[in-house]
């Protein structure tokens, strides 16, 4: 039985798991701690970018190992849950919105994971949801958020 499939089936995993010569880094903001993330948001629902340049959605969908992404996770989820509880207690709709945008970038980032970031993505949702659902009159600038961070996050 011929094997000539085999070396190209092995490049094919590793240029899609990120792991070809052309992946790109990670950058720290996505994963160090949940400051920069929200610093970041504060420019919401214009463009967002992290230090560095990086959108929030390739802090997803550049994620090539386990740890990394698992570390992304930790961050999104952690920075939901912060501006879900600020928005809240402070009434704060650009808060609000920072808070969607964060939605929409995550919507952006897992589309392109092939369902690896789905719970993530499922994770930031249910905070935002939370959200409407305990101030209803901040819904409306989470869901302009969340339509900003679809289309530039």
């Amino acid at each position: 039985m011929r094997r000539s499939w085999v070396p190209t089936l092995g490049c094919a995993v590793a240029v899609l798991a990120g792991c070809g010569p052309g992946a790109t880094p990670i950058s720290p903001g996505c994963t160090e701690d949940v400051a920069p993330v929200i610093r970041a948001l504060e420019r919401a629902p214009a463009a967002v970018t992290l230090v560095d340049g990086s959108r929030l959605s390739e802090c997803i969908s550049d994620g090539t190992d386990e740890a990394e992404l698992l570390n992304v996770g930790i961050t999104f989820s952690r920075a939901a849950e912060e501006l879900r509880v600020t928005a809240r207690e402070q009434e704060d709709r650009a808060v609000a919105v920072q808070l969607g945008y964060l939605i929409g970038a995550t919507r952006r980032g897992a589309e392109r994971t092939a369902g690896v970031m789905s719970e993530l993505q499922r994770r930031v949702e249910l905070v935002g949801g939370r959200l409407q659902t305990e101030a209803p009159d901040l819904a409306a600038d989470v869901d302009r958020g969340l339509a900003a961070g679809e289309k530039t996050g």
